[in-house]
């Protein structure tokens, strides 16, 4: 090449390149994300990683054309509708609500940005949705049948402990629908088995403390965690006051037996998370949220923790065993 070619070649390119610059900057999309706590165990890391993960199999590049935008409610959930305000004020292309409290600020926010969710109650019957197949509006996601699997909770603790008489249901009270939801589908499992039940509240650490007194001075056996968002920011505390007062739990997510809850039973949360990341690469792909149909999990996944079971002296029947998914030894 001459010289004079080069030159010419090379500032024509400079000349260019700020608008290369510019249109590869308008192109990049904006994964707007809340996280409710710093807590590492609530699941965020896992999720941003499997977004992460669905959106390079689909040719995405993070820096390149997509990058998140975080806010951080620092486990105070009423902070959440400012921050979403945040990330819509900032024009983000999706926000992503990984919780029941979160898709109520998100949609609070606004009403036009896509909103990914995944909740633990129906999406049709609480209104997010107009149906399953197509959603309409700006929220489509996953359903995670957290509320349809109480129920089943209440059973495997009963075949874990079958002498109780008496359990308690976790439940944050803050969280109207699910709290009502779930405690319903507790006290039907739990009256299925001639169980009393206690329906106890927390919404914080030392409202959580009070709730083991409670269960434990009113003569409860056992507890079932509810799946509000708070008692997955609250898992490390939650574990160590079940051990402190020698309480078998069953918790909805997986995490929660290998930090030291007894059980875990609820719908697999890595199915869940990476639906999350595929539902995000198609709206960034420019499908149209209104019409991507809502999927609804179907399967569960079981975790024991063999150590918690003898430390408090219960033996793990072998047809349990079986079905568990983990076991922790």
């Amino acid at each position: 090449m001459k010289r004079r070619q080069f030159i010419k070649l090379v500032g024509s390119a400079a000349t260019s390149w700020p608008l290369v610059a510019r249109a590869q900057h308008q192109a990049m999309a904006v994964i707007g994300y809340v996280d409710g706590s710093r807590v590492a165990l609530t699941g965020t890391q896992q999720l941003l990683a499997a977004i992460r993960k669905t959106l390079a199999a689909n040719g995405f590049v993070e820096g390149k054309n997509f990058r998140f935008e975080f806010r951080e409610a620092e486990g105070q959930f009423n902070r959440l509708p400012g921050l979403y305000r945040e990330l819509v004020d900032q024009k983000v292309t999706v926000i992503v609500a990984p919780s029941t409290a979160q898709l109520e600020a998100a949609r609070s926010a606004t009403q036009t940005i896509p909103i990914i969710f995944l909740t633990g109650l129906d999406p049709v019957g609480k209104g997010f949705v107009a149906s399953i197949n197509r959603p309409g509006g700006n929220l489509t996601g996953v359903f995670n049948l957290a509320s349809l699997t109480t129920g089943k909770r209440v059973e495997v603790l009963q075949e874990l402990v079958p002498s109780l008489r008496k359990i308690a249901f976790l439940t944050n009270r803050q969280d109207v629908d699910l709290s009502q939801a779930e405690a319903k589908a507790a006290q039907e499992a739990a009256s299925l088995f001639h169980l009393d039940l206690l329906v106890v509240s927390a919404s914080n650490a030392d409202e959580l403390e009070a709730a083991f007194e409670t269960s434990i001075r009113e003569g409860v056996g056992a507890m079932v965690v509810g799946s509000n968002a708070r008692f997955y920011v609250l898992v490390r505390p939650l574990a160590a006051l079940a051990t402190r007062y020698r309480l078998p739990v069953i918790h909805i997510w997986q995490g929660a037996a290998r930090e030291g809850v007894l059980v875990s039973y609820g719908a697999d949360q890595d199915e869940s998370w990476e639906l999350v990341g595929y539902f995000v690469a198609r709206v960034i792909k420019g499908e149209k949220v209104a019409d991507i149909p809502v999927q609804q999990l179907s399967k569960t996944k079981m975790v024991i923790n063999l150590n918690t079971a003898k430390t408090f002296g219960i033996t793990v029947p072998a047809s349990l065993l079986g079905r568990a998914d983990e076991v922790i030894e």
